[in-house]
């Protein structure tokens, strides 16, 4: 078998700084890059993307569309770390536990949609409960979260990090008009059907994401409690790689959650919190990792050698 080449497209912003990173000691894979001065040239780009056997795109969402468009080869595969196809009919959505089938579509996919950093929680939370019959596809879902700024991309990065780092705010909330371009993929891939309400917010702090989602059980079939929330979680992700559901009685005993927990690594942790006539679903996770970068390289892994 012929080791692939690997076309990491837009490698300077904050998700292909990290995905170059992961690569470049790999002797499994050829990694590929255009110089500094041929990064804007779209004849040069068109001709690495169509030379390569995968192309990892960490481009803006127009710059995306342009790139797919200018293949012309058909054995040339595609990763896509944009959220330009994330709802897009004909290409496989990149989130290997959402469920038992999907690490398989990734693996044999020519065109696979990278999921956003904010949706990976929603949707690994919602989806397994919507399957099983335990929450409403209409239910009125509200899905709060906090990331490190990292999430902002690099003009956010500057913002913190910058010459008037001490001027940015330590908190804030964002995506008040409700139409965050997230909304769309929490939807379709979670199975609601009904929009759910997103209300984002940065952190003074570079990476990690903490997300939650409030339920009523008054709202829920008679007799679905935080139990059953918590059994369905377990069993779905049971062997699963990378994501991990923490014992009731562990996060029971907890007093906060801290959005950085899981910095560093490729893994998420979902946890049910239950009260009186009341349930939060968590999700913490770092957005470069399993909600960016990490994401992406195991869908490469899947791609090339059929598991993670």
């Amino acid at each position: 078998m012929t080791t692939p080449l690997v076309f990491i497209d837009g490698d300077q912003g904050t998700t292909g700084l990290q995905i170059h990173q992961r690569l470049r000691g790999r002797t499994d894979l050829q990694l590929v890059t255009l110089p500094a001065d041929q990064r804007k040239d779209p004849q040069r780009r068109a001709e690495a993307i169509n030379a390569c056997d995968i192309a990892l795109l960490c481009l803006p969402d127009d710059a995306a569309r342009e790139a797919v468009a200018s293949i012309h080869n058909p054995a040339v595969r595609v990763i896509d770390a944009s959220s330009a196809f994330r709802t897009h009919p004909d290409w496989t959505y990149g989130f290997a536990q959402m469920s038992p089938e999907q690490a398989q579509r990734i693996a044999t996919a020519r065109r696979v949609s990278n999921p956003g950093c904010y949706p990976t929680g929603a949707i690994g939370l919602l989806r397994p409960l919507l399957n099983a019959g335990l929450l409403p596809a209409d239910y009125p879902i509200s899905i709060n979260a906090v990331s490190g700024y990292s999430g902002g991309g690099r003009a956010a990065v500057d913002e913190y990090e910058g010459e008037h780092a001490a001027q940015a705010s330590p908190f804030q909330i964002y995506g008040l008009g409700l139409k965050h371009k997230h909304v769309p993929e929490m939807q379709q891939h979670s199975g609601l059907t009904e929009r759910p309400l997103f209300v984002p917010s940065y952190g003074a702090f570079r990476q990690g994401i903490a997300l939650t989602i409030p339920l009523q059980t008054r709202l829920l079939a008679a007799g679905v409690n935080a139990s059953q929330l918590q059994a369905c979680l377990e069993q779905h992700y049971a062997d699963m790689q990378h994501v991990q559901v923490m014992p009731m009685q562990t996060a029971q005993a907890m007093t906060y959650l801290d959005p950085q927990t899981l910095n560093g690594t490729d893994d998420m942790q979902l946890m049910v919190f239950a009260g009186e006539g009341q349930v939060l679903l968590a999700a913490v996770f770092d957005n470069l990792g399993k909600g960016a970068a990490g994401a992406a390289v195991q869908n490469l892994d899947l791609m090339i050698r059929g598991s993670i």
